[in-house]
């Protein structure tokens, strides 16, 4: 039997979660990840230059740091797991995909600086002010680039559903991250930054 929309998006939810959030610091990071980009959600039709900003300075750096440097990468002893093996099967940008979308993030302002018109798309930043609006609007358009070449590329190598699924996760983790990791703080607080499952976050999926 076909599983459904709503059922194979908590699957994925929880596969993230058990597969890639272990460590508290990680988790608290994705909780300051998940309170900007709500901002930056907030920001966006008003301003989407300063929104893409926001979420790549604040929201993305925070989130990613949180997997590249405190998230451990050892054998999964919960998940009878190994690092390769959850790579392998990540479903959305796992760590090799998301050292190449955060390269082209990070190396895309030189794009200005070479052609300051953007090959005609916007005229040449007379202020740093101005140049910094067309990097949010640079980086508002990887951003976007980014989830629909991964929507499709799944559409290609799984099915229509999964990418669809995909795509709704990743634009709706920050609501689920916000209230999944709200504790994390208080919890690495007491305690004093060792890595653990969040016991509350397992409890919100069962």
């Amino acid at each position: 039997m076909k599983i459904g929309f709503f059922e194979l998006l908590r699957i994925q939810r929880w596969d993230d979660h058990r597969y890639y959030h272990h460590n508290l610091v990680n988790q608290s990071l994705h909780l300051l990840s998940a309170l900007s980009f709500i901002c930056a959600y907030a920001l966006l039709l008003k301003d989407p230059a300063y929104a893409a900003l926001l979420a790549w300075l604040v929201s993305m750096t925070s989130r990613q740091c949180g997997h590249f440097f405190f998230e451990p990468k050892t054998y999964d002893v919960v998940n009878d797991a190994t690092h390769a093996h959850k790579e392998e099967i990540k479903i959305g940008y796992n760590l090799r995909r998301k050292v190449v979308l955060m390269a082209v993030w990070a190396l895309s302002p030189a794009l200005l600086l070479i052609e300051p018109t953007a090959f005609g798309l916007c005229r040449p930043a007379d202020s740093l002010i101005v140049f910094a609006r067309h990097v949010g609007y640079l980086w508002l358009a990887i951003g976007i680039g980014g989830l629909l070449f991964r929507t499709i590329q799944l559409f290609i190598i799984r099915d229509v559903q999964t990418g669809l699924v995909w795509a709704t996760k990743i634009i709706t983790d920050p609501f689920n991250d916000a209230m999944l990791y709200r504790g994390a703080p208080k919890m690495l607080f007491a305690r004093r930054g060792h890595a653990d499952f969040s016991d509350e976050a397992v409890e919100l999926h069962r």
